[in-house]
């Protein structure tokens, strides 16, 4: 496919050089990312109405996850032409069928965002869904991200850091997140990392538990907004329960 395109879009066309160069394959080569695909793609999608084939590649892995392309391919389908899937190499994929914890249901978050808020909720997000949930890190923040899921979900909540899948110094390291987390501690990792995370136990949560809950946390000065979210986040209290006993005088 690669040599029958007219053009092959991709992340950074130096780094698709390299592939290219391996194989012989000389197709012109053109960016496409968040920064040039208003752009690009009018342009791509009139050379397909034209009857030219065009190919999508990433960097590493499969294009569209946690991946530039999802534009492109959405303006190609709204366009009604045909988009082809090519399977090959996929961290996600490849990180959930070795993790060695259940593959289905899951949830693909990608990744989680450096600070603030928003990382608070993602990452409490993936502590308390039932199910394998997939993250994406990179190395610098693997171990933070580690310390802070344990933090909300538990340091004995299962998990398996996948890292460099299919290549050469692959490795797939299984264990609690407070093993884990340490090992990579005192063994910083290196290149393409996935963290695969084991589901919550479905438990009911006591009203009288999250009561106490509510009140420590009324004591620590929380506003009722902030408890609320607490009571839900970490505690799986349902939003009119949370809602109840955080307003309870």
């Amino acid at each position: 496919m690669l040599r029958q395109a007219a053009v092959i879009c991709c992340e950074d066309t130096r780094h698709a050089r390299t592939l290219l160069n391996r194989y012989g394959i000389d197709t012109p080569t053109i960016a496409v990312h968040e920064h040039n695909e208003a752009s690009v793609i009018p342009r791509l999608v009139a050379r397909l109405r034209d009857g030219e084939p065009i190919a999508l590649i990433s960097d590493a892995g499969t294009p569209l996850v946690s991946d530039p392309g999802a534009r492109l391919t959405e303006a190609v389908a709204a366009a009604g032409l045909r988009v082809v899937p090519i399977p090959g190499a996929s961290a996600l994929l490849a990180a959930l069928v070795s993790a060695g914890l259940a593959p289905h249901p899951f949830t693909m978050l990608g990744f989680p965002a450096r600070k603030g808020r928003e990382r608070e909720e993602q990452l409490a997000l993936a502590a308390r869904l039932p199910h394998t949930v997939v993250l994406y890190e990179s190395p610098n923040r693997l171990v933070d991200t580690l310390r802070d899921l344990a933090a909300i979900a538990g340091a004995s909540r299962p998990v398996a850091v996948a890292r460099e899948l299919t290549k050469h110094f692959e490795e797939v390291r299984r264990g609690t997140l407070e093993d884990v987390a340490a090992y990579y501690e005192s063994t910083p990792p290196r290149g393409e990392i996935v963290i695969v995370l084991g589901g919550a136990s479905v438990v009911a949560p006591s009203e009288d538990g999250l009561r106490s809950v509510a009140l420590a946390l009324r004591g620590d000065g929380l506003p009722p907004r902030e408890i609320v979210q607490r009571l839900m986040d970490e505690h799986g209290a349902s939003r009119n329960l949370a809602y109840r006993l955080a307003h309870d005088t």
